[in-house]
């Protein structure tokens, strides 16, 4: 339920800042002839990644500073939490969106970002260890365990907030021809990470608190298929890097550690959208 509980804080949050854009954005086009923003859309819905190795560097509070190299992760999707419990809609790696349209057509759009999505080292994997461990310079491979070394995951999670500009290209109509069935859309963009990590060191354990630790740019690609002249399905494929440059790293008993780290990835998206007109 605390969990739960953080989570809706943030959703409000973010609901709260694009309440103020829009509101914002209609104060700006009625001091004109013409509207800034056409219409808007909102989306909902879940993805699943693909994760490059990793270079994960931590510095310490009691003075180790290591990296471990070429590091692999997975993503954790959660999906069974829905059928488990379906109020837990956030538990499973999700996606939202605030699109706004900027022309008559409906075919450009900004679009208000955010993916959640997990990011999971995986355990008794051998990496080769570099730096200074307890005072010893280390140079060798170690085996990742949380009981004897470490874990280290963004679980709660990986958290890309991005602004995406978007085009969307007709594909196919209605039989009738009165409005589109199928479009192609192209989305990139870039914004800021707010993670929440879960980090073990030698068995001690503390998933720690959001905070921005970074940033993040990508490219989309997909179709939207029109079910109803305002309800859409989304399917897309993304790509992009992401760079945490101040990942909190504390456990219980030691405050002050921070973890830098970078990687690529491969996302799939499908999410449900509906179209709200001016």
């Amino acid at each position: 339920m605390v969990l739960f509980g953080l989570k809706s804080v943030i959703l409000m949050r973010f609901f709260t800042v694009c309440f103020m854009m829009v509101f914002c954005l209609f104060q700006a086009s009625g001091q004109k002839k013409e509207k800034l923003i056409k219409g808007m859309y909102l989306q909902w819905g879940y993805n699943a990644e693909v994760y490059t190795k990793s270079t994960i560097h931590f510095k310490m509070s009691n003075g180790n500073d290591f990296k471990l190299h070429h590091v692999t992760a997975h993503d954790k999707g959660d999906y069974d939490a829905i059928f488990k419990n379906p109020e837990q809609v956030s538990i499973p790696q999700y996606n939202y969106r605030i699109g706004f349209y900027i022309n008559s057509k409906h075919t450009k759009a900004i679009e208000i970002n955010f993916d959640h999505t997990k990011y999971v080292v995986t355990d008794g994997q051998k990496v080769h260890v570099t730096g200074t461990i307890d005072g010893n310079k280390v140079d060798a491979d170690c085996v990742l365990n949380p009981a004897t070394f470490l874990h280290f995951e963004h679980t709660d999670g990986a958290n890309w907030l991005h602004i995406n500009y978007v085009s969307q290209y007709m594909l196919a109509k209605t039989h009738s021809g009165a409005r589109p069935l199928l479009t192609g859309v192209v989305k990139a963009g870039a914004g800021i990470n707010i993670p929440r990590t879960d980090f073990t060191w030698r068995g001690d354990r503390l998933n720690n608190n959001f905070h921005v630790a970074g940033y993040n740019i990508s490219a989309e690609g997909g179709l939207r298929l029109y079910m109803m002249r305002k309800l859409f399905l989304e399917l897309t494929g993304k790509t992009g890097y992401v760079r945490y440059v101040n990942a909190l790293a504390n456990t219980t008993m030691s405050k002050g550690n921070r973890a830098t780290h970078g990687f690529g990835y491969l996302e799939g998206i499908l999410t449900l959208g509906y179209d709200i007109n001016f």
